[in-house]
């Protein structure tokens, strides 16, 4: 599977024997016979061999290591390191049939994401090298899983940085419009096809359970997409309001609240900042609020505007909250980082005159794991606050 030969400078090398995947292309001195998503063994300027990498010809990222050192890396490789994140998950407890499989660099696979909803395995190709090995992560998950479907839901938009065609492609029975499966006792819809991520939001699932811990009395989730948060949150709070701007997504909040015979959710389609503001202007109080938005830093040139925006929300939020309310508040921006995170959350408290009593500091869930040395792994962020006047 090997093929070419790429040398790196020193800077490169170093980063890579301190434990990070990633070498930029401005680290490369040269490219032998490295093939636009091809496996390359990686020296440096010396000659000597650091490892093997996925090369890419149209990414900033040009090597993204698989294991260090002359390793062979055949189909063998491969179904060795899914059988290892399976294990993983095994050890963690985590849910065999509703859970992520392997979680790209963290797994130690980068670009492939694999999540299982049941007997459909909605998986991502996100880099050159994953292109070329479809065939192959097929196979492997065909064994492993032995599923009614797989989604490669291939669209992407970090694929156009590679130079790849964003679509979906379908191996076995066609997929329904939405699957449900079981969260927790809840039955749930999934649009896997049409739907965020790879369908829902499984990074968030052990936060979800958290919430749950503490939630009281009157609850808002924010963002709710399909109100997974909401839908934990009802049998411990007396109404949830779950608001969306997209109305697909709050039809999806009404599907699922009946299908499971919840009647205090309320799904409300709105854009959350104007909502907040207007709950606000009303003088309504909660005791609870989930605050769980999209991404507003997609990069660091967005990080200013994207740090106003959390403190809006923050600070409207804990404005709506009674004393001693909970507030669930979230981060999945990559560039924001977990002190500064907590630094806009400060100030948004200094200014709504409160202070903050941390309950919790998470993260993703489990199946999402972080690899210490490679900071991009850790990307959500959420903390568990009470609000004290």
């Amino acid at each position: 599977m090997v093929n070419g030969e790429v040398i790196i400078r020193k800077r490169g090398a170093d980063r890579i024997r301190h434990g990070h995947l990633w070498v930029y292309r401005s680290d490369i001195v040269e490219a032998k016979d490295a093939e636009p998503g091809g496996i390359v063994k990686v020296c440096d300027q010396r000659g000597a061999t650091i490892g093997k990498a996925f090369y890419s010809s149209q990414s900033q990222i040009a090597l993204r290591f698989l294991a260090r050192g002359d390793a062979k890396i055949d189909e063998e490789f491969f179904r060795k390191r899914f059988e290892a994140a399976d294990q993983l998950r095994e050890r963690l407890g985590v849910d065999p049939r509703l859970s992520r499989r392997i979680h790209s660099e963290g797994d130690l696979l980068p670009g492939i994401i694999v999540d299982r909803y049941g007997d459909r395995i909605v998986a991502q190709s996100l880099i050159q090298s994953t292109d070329r090995l479809q065939p192959l992560i097929t196979r492997i998950i065909s064994d492993r899983y032995h599923p009614q479907s797989i989604l490669f839901r291939n669209d992407s938009r970090v694929r156009e940085l590679e130079g790849l065609e964003l679509k979906q492609e379908v191996v076995g029975d066609p997929l329904p419009e939405t699957i449900i499966v079981d969260e927790d006792g809840l039955q749930v819809a999934i649009p896997l096809a049409a739907g965020q991520k790879t369908g829902a939001y499984l990074d968030q699932r052990d936060n979800r359970r958290a919430a749950k811990r503490y939630a009281r009395g009157a609850a808002l989730d924010a963002f709710s997409y399909g109100g997974a948060f909401a839908l934990h949150l009802s049998s411990v709070c007396d109404s949830v309001e779950a608001v969306d701007i997209s109305a697909p997504a709050v039809e999806l909040v009404r599907a699922n609240a009946e299908r499971n015979n919840l009647k205090n959710i309320t799904a409300i389609e709105a854009n959350v900042f104007d909502f907040l503001r207007q709950r606000h202007s009303e003088n309504a109080r909660y005791d609870t609020i989930v605050l769980d938005p999209p991404a507003f830093a997609k990069n660091k040139d967005s990080l200013e505007g994207a740090m106003r925006g959390y403190k809006e929300i923050n600070n409207r939020a804990m404005r709506l909250l009674r004393p001693h309310g909970i507030l669930v508040t979230c981060s999945c921006s990559h560039h924001v980082n977990e002190g500064i995170f907590a630094e806009m959350l400060a100030d948004a408290a200094n200014d709504a005159g409160c202070w903050v009593r941390v309950i919790e500091r998470r993260v993703q869930s489990a199946d999402h794991p972080i690899l210490l040395t490679v900071p991009e792994t850790l990307y959500l962020k959420c903390f568990i606050l009470e609000i004290v006047y």
